[in-house]
């Protein structure tokens, strides 16, 4: 059960990524899903990416804290250039067209994560 429920959150966690615009071939899109279902789990983890998130991802990922970093803020600046504003406008009350720069990492993954655990909270209370 508790494998289905994981196969679920990361092709959630996966279609909201891609609704963005993330493109899949970049290493930063593996390394933020997961990040976004690590933070899903510990919202306290967003609270410090340098000390927590970006560690636990490196060690996962076998590679260094500093390459998930780049290749995270590598992927975000991709998806904002080239994702689709509305959605950015949903999710973050902003987008590219509005003239705003794009979310920083720890904005872009915590402001994901919140949607989830929001939405499966409501799927669950109407249980």
């Amino acid at each position: 059960m508790e494998e289905v429920r994981e196969a679920e959150l990361k092709k959630y966690v996966t279609d909201i990524m891609l609704n963005l615009g993330v493109p899949a071939h970049l290493k930063g899109y593996h390394y933020l899903r997961t990040a976004i279902i690590m933070a899903k789990k510990d919202m306290e983890i967003v609270g410090s990416v340098t000390k927590l998130l970006y560690p636990d991802v490196a060690r996962l990922f076998k590679t260094t804290e500093q390459k998930v970093e780049r290749a995270i803020r590598n992927a975000i600046e991709v998806s904002w250039t080239r994702g689709n504003p509305q959605t950015f406008e949903e999710l973050f009350g902003y987008s590219p067209l509005t003239g705003r720069v794009r979310p920083t990492n720890s904005e872009y993954i915590a402001q994901i994560a919140d949607k989830i655990n929001l939405e499966m909270r409501a799927v669950e209370a109407e249980k």
